[in-house]
């Protein structure tokens, strides 16, 4: 027997059944990082998440017998919505056994979700922020996940999709690159030597946390207006916006953080991190010390956290930014300089990187990661169905 529950986001022990589905999924695929406890529940908390101060989503999971065995989450956005004159619901943290009639069962609720707020079409997966990642991932199953940036998911996953009438919306590319590989052509670095002569902008740099954190007002607002003409695109409140620095605070290196300005202002940004994904995968997604998986003792989550920053080999660069105004005229190459001088140079931690999906609609920085020496390795696709 099959039956599609509500999850009541306010119930702990409901919340901790959506956590829990896919790890009997994933258990035994190395590829495949664990959620982050905190970042889920905080998806589900209509009182601490910003996105619900203007928008809604409901939780659905799927039973079989008596065993979860899916689940999904459906949202409607009003302010994506309103930008793009758009009546799209957005389908996110879908998981699934291998059994088409659990997938249409569940897509079917999400459906019935939509259609009841006047809404003509369903989209992902699509999250609840610019944190959250796009897309369900179409090539590249045998690379890890980086962090919680972008999914990995099963293969059949997104037949399910295409068998339920999906198709393709717009896809997400993550380009490798390696240390050895990331050498800027020189015109870059002519073009970079000629903008600071210029004296236009300059590329901070910070001695510690404390020095980036005064330029954080500047950087917001920076931040919600970079990405303007993107598909993904939406004004962020105040709220959201702070709930996106938060996030970056949480482990932000000031030597792998770029910050462009013009006249004391933020004009460009490029973000990058430590990839803690190996210790989130032995720490299983900082398991609460409640007995929320059977079998599994409590990790030592942030100490072993704290010493992944320090000695992975990967960086995650997943944010990069120029105000509309001031791109193509020397802005991007003078950041690219400068984060390479920093990875070849003050920082030797790292010997490969991953590029963080980046829209094939954003042609501009798809040229720019072909500067970079960027391969792309992995797709992450969003799909889209008229109901």
């Amino acid at each position: 027997m099959l039956t599609i529950e509500t999850i009541d986001s306010n119930k702990r022990s409901d919340v901790i059944r959506f956590y829990k589905i896919p790890f009997s999924m994933y258990g035994n695929t190395p590829q495949w990082v664990p959620p982050l406890w905190a970042d889920l529940s905080m998806q589900l908390n209509r009182k601490k998440h910003p996105f619900y101060e203007h928008s809604d989503a409901d939780f659905f999971i799927a039973v079989k017998d008596g065993k979860d065995v899916g689940r999904i989450a459906i949202m409607e956005n009003k302010p994506y919505n309103k930008y793009h004159n758009r009546k799209v619901a957005a389908f996110y943290l879908f998981e699934c056994i291998a059994d088409q009639g659990v997938a249409n069962a569940l897509f079917d609720r999400a459906f019935v979700w939509a259609r009841k707020r006047g809404l003509d079409t369903v989209m992902g997966p699509k999250g609840f922020g610019p944190l959250d990642g796009y897309g369900m991932l179409v090539d590249g199953f045998d690379h890890r996940q980086t962090m919680m940036m972008s999914a990995y998911n099963k293969p059949y996953l997104p037949h399910m999709l295409e068998t339920m009438g999906f198709h393709k919306e717009v896809d997400f590319i993550t380009c490798l690159i390696t240390r050895e590989g990331f050498r800027m052509p020189e015109r870059v670095h002519q073009i970079a030597e000629r903008v600071l002569k210029r004296g236009a902008f300059k590329v901070l740099s910070f001695r510690n946390k404390k020095e980036l954190l005064v330029w954080i007002p500047s950087f917001i607002k920076a931040y919600n207006a970079a990405f303007v003409k993107n598909w993904e695109y939406y004004p962020l409140s105040d709220w959201e916006v702070n709930f996106v620095v938060d996030n970056i605070i949480q482990f932000l290196d000031q030597d792998l953080i770029k910050i462009m300005t013009r006249k004391d202002e933020v004009v460009g940004f490029i973000l990058s991190f430590p990839d803690i994904s190996a210790a989130l995968q032995r720490t299983r997604g900082y398991i609460p010390p409640l007995a929320l998986l059977d079998n599994i003792p409590p990790p030592l989550s942030i100490p072993d956290i704290l010493r992944e920053a320090k000695r992975t080999k990967w960086l995650a660069l997943n944010g990069g930014g120029v105000l509309p105004e001031f791109k193509g005229i020397g802005g991007n190459a003078l950041m690219y300089s400068e984060m390479e001088k920093t990875v070849n140079g003050r920082v030797q931690q790292f010997e490969f990187g991953e590029l963080c999906q980046v829209a094939e609609t954003a042609v501009e920085m798809r040229s720019d990661l072909a500067n970079l020496g960027g391969k792309a390795y992995k797709n992450h696709r969003v799909f889209v169905r008229s109901i």
